[in-house]
């Protein structure tokens, strides 16, 4: 299915939420696909997490100031050459609070150093880099203190609790996000077969959407149409492709604006053609392209 969005003044209701578009004659099925993508995110456990969770969109690895690191220090983390100079206590810490720019708080259990340790120096695997040939040198680990940090997550950037290690020979600390797996939840998963083509979204009024979308070289963009009910907004922009005989496989993001039967308040924006939410502003962050099945309890 390709995408689609608002721009017309026709206006019809569809169950229990409205559409708005301009081409009748593919209505029905953007309708029916937009009440699939409504239904299956209401009330689910993944619109749970999403909007009163903790859904981290990075890795809870956060390194280190690699701008300030030496040149061996990627290399050996890639490789994960750890080495611990200390002992790491196994004691749970006490519970920590996150906070959001909203001022909403969710209080969640945090790991203890070890535990962040050994999550940290477990071998990935597979490696892009190997380490040189007289091997890599080892981060020594002679120091783990609590910290804090900002992290991108489906309800904006939040404070978090870390642990950060001191490792010899590198100036900044490598900090992992401390949280425990238990209280984080997966970013929504995209489904075999589904393609995310609007990606985030800008508020221009209280009832005004710029969206982002995605698409080929040689299509061309036709409008767009919403599906509204009282918790979400589904989205979708009407590209079709051009009468051409060659064409790269290339994609370009367009911006196209979306006009709302009323106000976007605290309603999720949804890609009709994934069924993903989008996210606000310029955050480069892609739920499918770029994290298709990305579940950062085992980053």
């Amino acid at each position: 299915m390709r995408i689609f969005v608002i721009a017309g003044a026709m206006a019809m209701l569809a169950a229990c939420g409205t559409v708005r578009g301009t081409d009748t004659a593919t209505m029905g099925d953007f309708t029916a696909r937009a009440q699939e993508v409504a239904e299956r995110w209401e009330g689910s456990p993944e619109e749970r997490g999403w909007r009163a969770g903790f859904v981290p969109l990075e890795t809870l690895a956060l390194g280190t100031d690699w701008r300030k690191a030496p040149k061996w220090a990627p290399v050996s983390e890639l490789n994960s050459v750890w080495k611990l100079e200390m002992d790491l206590s196994a004691a749970q810490p006490a519970p920590a609070v996150l906070n959001w720019e909203d001022g909403s708080t969710l209080t969640v259990p945090v790991v203890s150093a070890r535990a962040a340790y050994d999550r940290m120096s477990k071998p990935r695997a597979f490696v892009d880099e190997k380490c040189p040939a007289a091997g890599c040198r080892p981060l020594r680990v002679i120091g783990a203190t609590m910290g804090e940090a900002t992290v991108a997550s489906s309800r904006g950037p939040v404070r978090v609790p870390t642990w950060d290690f001191r490792v010899e020979g590198v100036p900044g600390p490598f900090r992992r996000v401390a949280v425990d797996p238990s209280a984080i939840s997966a970013p929504p998963q995209w489904r075999k077969g589904e393609m995310q083509e609007a990606f985030t979204y800008e508020t221009v009024t209280p009832d005004e959407l710029e969206l982002r979308y995605g698409h080929g070289t040689c299509d061309t963009t036709h409008g767009a149409r919403v599906y509204e009910t009282s918790g979400v907004v589904v989205v979708d922009v009407d590209v079709r492709p051009e009468d051409v005989t060659v064409c790269n496989a290339m994609m370009r993001i367009d911006q196209i604006k979306v006009k709302l039967g009323g106000a976007l308040g605290d309603r999720v924006v949804l890609d009709s053609s994934s069924g993903l939410p989008l996210l606000r502003g310029e955050v480069g962050i892609h739920l499918a392209q770029g994290f298709p099945h990305f579940d950062p309890r085992q980053t």
